[in-house]
């Protein structure tokens, strides 16, 4: 095990958890202040995604050439440079610049969201689902400071709101981009060098366990990005909860989707990979639920965190399942396929957020879960016995022999 490789990544981890959030909570109300017509508001944070979505085959591609620890290094650069153009466009008043700050950030994200497979990577396959949830738990960090940053530094630069917060996290990527120096090669590129699998790509995503780890992965992090999007908009703009308030919704969400990676891998390696991802299905459905029920601080509060604890077993659970289907070979373009679904998804989804907040609210919204993850449970349940997700017993066997 790699110890160095996971520290490096936690600490990234919170750092670019802290960046996410801090442009969650201020993309849409930055957004319908600069944009002329507020059914826009949610263009920037729908762009970030949409970068994200196109930049995740790029970004396995330069990866592989370059390793994972330039490629990290690279993309953070990238994102102290989108978060100093953010500044720019909130003092020149302009929301296309917001817009070119919106798609930067989203390329840094193509390359921050793949952490978590450095991280399996790095260890041996049997320790692949605590390793997953191990470098998630950064993101605890990152629910912590967020908030923080956004709520205080939106009054350091008096003529410019929420600048200070920018500033600060260009210095934060900046350390990132630093620690990414450092990053050992990991296990599977040493292995590359010996494994002779390598499928044709169309007979990797004709699996029917990657089918269904891609599925669920895109279900839940579309539905999320969808809920999760809306909700300062729904909160703020909407029914006039101050910025401070919004914040505390948002960094509960982030905690939900984040505190259960203290249990997910290891709850993964006891209880099966489809069981925890049947979890996952169900708390989103819940979240759906209390959603419907009402507007007040309660029901934002409750409803948030259920969707962060069902995409956190959704994500760890995907991410696992995902790793059985491929060799080392395969990884960067099974990796890259996943990557640019669940993305493409998401980027529909945020871009869909502001469209149907405004023509529909709140209610409406709440609905659209509910469909989707019936056909989730019904795909897991079809591939619950399948022989593939005895991989990681047998996988697990033979690691701990050697």
């Amino acid at each position: 095990m790699q110890a160095r490789n996971l520290i490096i990544l936690v600490f990234s981890q919170l750092i670019s958890a802290t960046g996410s959030i801090v442009f969650v909570t201020l993309g849409g109300i930055i957004g319908a202040t600069l944009a002329d017509n507020r059914a826009w508001a949610t263009v920037p944070l729908s762009m970030v995604v949409v970068a994200t979505a196109a930049s995740t085959i790029p970004a396995t591609l330069l990866m592989r050439r370059l390793g994972r620890g330039r490629g990290f290094a690279i993309a953070s650069v990238t994102a102290a440079l989108a978060v100093l153009v953010a500044v720019a466009a909130l003092a020149d008043g302009s929301f296309p610049l917001f817009i070119c700050a919106a798609l930067l950030f989203g390329i840094n994200m193509a390359f921050t969201q793949q952490y978590r497979y450095a991280a399996a990577e790095s260890v041996d396959p049997r320790y692949v689902p605590r390793a997953v949830s191990f470098v998630l738990l950064g993101s605890i960090g990152g629910a912590l400071v967020g908030p923080e940053l956004t709520a205080r530094g939106q009054y350091w630069i008096s003529d410019i709101p929420y600048a200070g917060t920018l500033l600060a996290l260009a210095g934060l990527y900046g350390l990132q981009a630093l620690m990414f120096l450092f990053l050992l090669r990991t296990r599977s590129d040493l292995e590359q060098k010996i494994v002779a699998t390598d499928r044709p790509l169309g007979a990797l995503i004709a699996q029917p366990v990657f089918i269904v780890a891609v599925l669920a992965g895109t279900a839940g992090y579309g539905l999320m990005t969808l809920l999760m999007t809306a909700t300062p908009l729904s909160m703020h703009i909407n029914d006039g909860f101050s910025v401070e308030q919004t914040a505390d919704v948002i960094r509960a969400h982030w905690l939900g989707m984040y505190l259960p990676s203290l249990v997910s891998g290891l709850l993964i390696e006891r209880l099966g990979v489809v069981r925890m991802m049947f979890a996952g299905a169900l708390a989103l459905g819940a979240a759906s639920a209390i959603g419907l029920q009402g507007q007040s601080i309660a029901h934002y509060w409750w409803a948030l965190v259920l969707l962060g604890i069902g995409w956190n077993f959704l994500y760890v659970g995907g991410t696992t399942m995902l790793t059985y289907t491929y060799s080392s070979a395969e990884r960067y373009r099974a990796q890259g396929v996943n990557e640019f679904l669940v993305f493409g998804t998401a980027a529909t989804t945020s871009l869909l957020a502001g469209t149907i907040m405004h023509f529909f609210g709140w209610r409406p919204l709440m609905l659209i879960p509910i469909p989707i993850l019936a056909i989730v449970c019904i795909a897991l349940a079809a591939v619950r016995k399948h022989k593939m997700l005895d991989r990681y017993a047998a996988r697990a066997q033979v690691t701990g022999n050697d």
